[in-house]
């Protein structure tokens, strides 16, 4: 299916060499000669002033493999050997996980295949077949007796696959706070992915929700860099023991939908490295297979050439041994791959151009000496040793067996049912994800009312067609489960909470009515009067820039409720006392306008829940659940109280600059720092029980932590950490290094799960927040029943990045932890013993 035009060379990327004077020496060895516009030693940001973007000279370059980053014997019980298909058990977070041996096994096996394979076969590796020229939305052709790769979307389910799942959007996976939960999630979505012949699932997504208007946040775990990292390690070890290969993305920086092709993100050394690297470096430790470069540049370079993130930060500093494909037509120049790029995505410059930066572009650069064929060595062992890694050369792996493109192709769609009974796992995580913000007097959960009514179209089914109305889930019409783009995937079925409150309305014998028209705020008014209780839905939505729905192009345009949603939510609370608001979001809201009026007396925080929406729903609020999720964000007071806003305009003529000014202080840092007191802080929700904590205790860990002892002595006395290959995942570092237990008890009358929630001070010479997240479990408990929480701090929690030395370090002076329930309800305080 690949067409002969893609072998077509590029005038765009001449092959004639330039002059020797402009040759830069570039080595994927370290010291390594950044093209990125930053120094690597310092914390300055260099804005971008020029109307174009840096670029890679075509020039010959030098190159020699990373080596693989240093391997120590396991350690039974702290650091075991472990493989993709058998990770940590997720009861045992504290334990580091061994990729070396299945990496060096996976990389033997591909080397030996290779060893055969001629320049051809080898560029073609690294070579999509085009947009729309496969069955899924990238493929890899067949080479010989290796069968090609399929590679589909998305980050909550199969993307364009029927008789699959739409999962809980990743934002609503990380307000569980429940690690079993997300490694559970990742398992399925891996089990879905492989049983329609998916090679390499395109996430998890894990950029950071600098700003609340984020188009694609949902597809995140949220603002914070450990909250995120546990999302996406949690999910990487589900989903790769599945069998699929997972995909770290968006690397790096992608914060922004508006000109996210043309815009320069301008982020400090620092800030980059204990912010926005902090969760890829976790998926690297989940021996993550591949990562997704993205579309923006980073401090002038773009983000699928810039050698200082790919080659300098992913592959030397973590030591990530998988390979680097573009997001879809990201790929700028075939010099791309001295950067560190290795696979182009969908394969042609842009969607059906016929034309590729690789293929045989890259096939003549070889040949004139531009570009080493060792370099295209390293790019096809890279690519071919995660598949041996997933064990996906077995003979059992499923062919593809559905259409993306064409999905009503009899003949190339099998119509395989991959759902299993996935539906009890979404419906469990949507209501562990639901977050209450407010419940006076008891309004939850409700107990058998006599007369109830919905209000809000986001109550009710799509009112004109089924729930894949709009492609790529690009509209509103009824209950939101999900934001729209690439990051979707289609319904086989949608629960809207009209269906799941009827039918308890039945079992219950209460009078059950609704009212679905947003904008006549007198029908919805009278539909309140003489109710036991109204509950009002409200939503908003956003997604990726391809689509704009209602003005919004990507990024949302404000931070209110979407349909004249707070309109309503005051209509009906000036006609019944019992107001009860639910919300569908994919972020953030102001809820100023309403939030305090005395007859709403419940707030309930439903994120995107995906199939099982209204059965989620309709656990917690009657009580079948007792609520247990926490905000992955705060939700301010007002727009302006966010460190970070939407950077608007921008053309196709000059690259926007959007400098990280900010710094570490993203989300609830800077709320903390500026003593800004938001309406509902980061880690809050509330629960149907109360829990007390008490006994702090806090102990360094000895025994087989003092294999590395001069490393850990140099850290302890506040020295710079070691340089090379996979320094920053190194075992040592990341080991743990001291134990943090309470006790938290069940004071309340119901059953119920809290997250206690574990907070860093650091010295305040370090320059960080006054508090960072470093740690969280989850506790189910009976009434009157206490559990031992256990807590592990690593030396890289306690650590942070010295742009002198480059590399991690303790900070000089004294540490304390704070341990509560939220991350401005603070139970517990200790001292660390350093």
């Amino acid at each position: 299916m690949r067409p002969a035009l893609f072998f077509l060379l590029v005038a765009r990327c001449s092959v004639t060499l330039a002059a020797p004077s402009l040759s830069l020496p570039l080595s994927s060895s370290p010291p390594l000669s950044s093209l990125s516009s930053t120094p690597r030693t310092t914390t300055s940001i260099s804005v971008l002033t020029e109307p174009g973007p840096s670029v890679i000279p075509v020039t010959p370059y030098p190159f020699a493999s990373f080596p693989s980053p240093s391997a120590q014997p396991p350690i039974p019980g702290v650091y075991p050997e472990s493989s993709p298909k058998h990770p940590p058990p997720v009861d045992s977070p504290d334990l580091v996980p061994d990729f070396v041996q299945a990496w060096t096994v996976a990389y033997k096996k591909a080397k030996a295949k290779l060893a055969a394979w001629s320049l051809q076969k080898k560029v073609n590796i690294t070579t999509g077949v085009g947009w729309a020229n496969g069955r899924c939305v990238g493929n890899i052709p067949p080479i010989g007796d290796f069968p090609g790769l399929c590679l589909e979307d998305s980050p909550l389910g199969v993307r364009f696959a029927d008789f699959a799942t739409a999962f809980p959007a990743p934002i609503n996976a990380a307000s569980t706070w429940k690690r079993s939960l997300i490694r559970a999630r990742g398992i399925a979505m891996g089990k879905e992915h492989v049983g329609k012949g998916v090679n390499i699932a395109l996430g998890p997504m894990m950029n950071i929700g600098r700003i609340a208007q984020g188009g694609r946040n949902w597809e995140g775990f949220g603002a914070d860099p450990f909250l995120a990292g546990i999302g996406a390690y949690e999910t990487i070890l589900g989903m790769q023991s599945a069998g699929v290969q997972a995909c770290a993305k968006h690397y790096i920086n992608n914060e922004q939908e508006n000109q996210r092709k043309l815009e320069s993100s301008n982020v400090d050394d620092r800030t980059q490295h204990e912010i926005y690297v902090a969760p890829f470096l976790r998926s690297v430790m989940a021996g993550v297979a591949s990562v997704m470069c993205s579309y923006n540049l980073v401090n002038g370079t773009y983000a699928c050439e810039n050698d200082h993130t790919l080659n300098g930060i992913l592959k030397n500093e973590l030591g990530f041994q998988g390979f680097v494909m573009s997001d879809w037509s990201a790929q700028r120049s075939t010099m791309s791959a001295m950067a560190g790029l290795d696979m182009t995505m969908p394969g042609d410059i842009t969607f059906d151009s016929g034309t590729s930066y690789f293929g045989a572009n890259l096939t003549a650069y070889v040949k004139n000496g531009t570009i080493p064929e060792s370099r295209v060595d390293d790019m096809a062992t890279r690519i071919l040793a995660s598949w041996y890694l997933l064990h996906q050369d077995s003979p059992d792996y499923p062919k593809t067996n559905f259409n993306a493109f064409l999905p009503l192709d009899e003949a190339t769609n099998e119509h395989i049912d991959v759902q299993g009974n996935h539906q009890a796992l979404v419906r469990e995580i949507g209501s562990a994800s639901i977050v209450l913000l407010k419940n006076v007097n008891d309004a939850l959960p409700l107990k058998k009312p006599r007369k109830l009514v919905l209000i809000g179209s986001d109550a009710g089914p799509a009112h004109i067609a089924g729930p894949n109305e709009f492609s790529d889930q690009g509209g509103v019409d009824g209950i939101l489960a999900m934001g729209w783009g690439s990051g979707t995937a289609w319904f086989t079925y949608k629960i809207s909470p009209y269906e799941a409150f009827q039918q308890r309305a039945r079992t219950d014998h209460t009078s059950f009515s609704w009212f679905f028209d947003d904008f006549d705020l007198v029908g919805a008014a009278n539909a309140a009067v003489e109710q036991e209780a109204a509950i009002v839905f409200v939503l908003s939505d956003s997604g990726e820039n391809y689509i704009t729905v209602d003005g919004n192009a990507g990024d949302r345009n404000n931070l209110t409720a979407w349909l004249n949603g707070d309109a309503l939510v005051q209509a009906v609370a000036a006609q019944n006392k019992n107001t009860i608001v639910v919300v569908h979001s994919v972020g953030p809201l102001i809820l100023e306008a309403w939030i305090d009026h005395p007859n709403i007396t419940a707030v309930v925080w439903a994120g995107l829940e995906g199939t099982e929406t209204g059965n989620a729903l309709v656990d917690v609020m009657y009580g079948t659940v007792n609520p247990s999720g926490r905000l992955p964000y705060t939700i301010a007071k007002s727009p302006k109280d966010y460190p970070a806003q939407l950077v608007e305009g921008g053309n196709d003529k000059e690259i926007l600059n959007i400098t990280y000014s900010e710094g570490l202080f993203v989300d609830y840092r800077h709320f903390d720092a500026e003593k800004i007191a938001p309406r509902f802080e980061f880690g809050f929700g509330l629960s149907y029980t109360q829990f007390d904590y008490s006994g702090l205790v806090i102990t360094p860990v000895h025994g087989a932590q003092d294999v590395d002892g001069e490393l850990e002595a140099d850290w302890l006395a506040a020295k710079p950490g070691p340089q090379g290959v996979g320094a920053s995942t190194a075992p040592w570092l990341h080991r743990p290094a001291y134990n943090v237990s309470f006790v938290v008890q069940n004071t309340g009358g119901v059953s119920g799960t809290e997250i206690p929630q574990l907070y860093l001070h650091f010295p305040t010479q370090a320059g960080e927040p006054p508090s960072v997240l470093r740690g969280f479990s989850d506790v189910e408990l009976q009434p009157g029943e206490s559990k031992v929480v256990y807590i592990t701090l690593s030396r890289y929690d306690l650590s942070i990045w010295d742009v002198h030395s480059q590399s991690w370090m303790r900070a000089d002076g004294s540490y304390s932890v704070s341990v509560g329930a939220s991350s401005r309800d603070f139970r517990l305080r200790g001292t660390i013993p350093l």
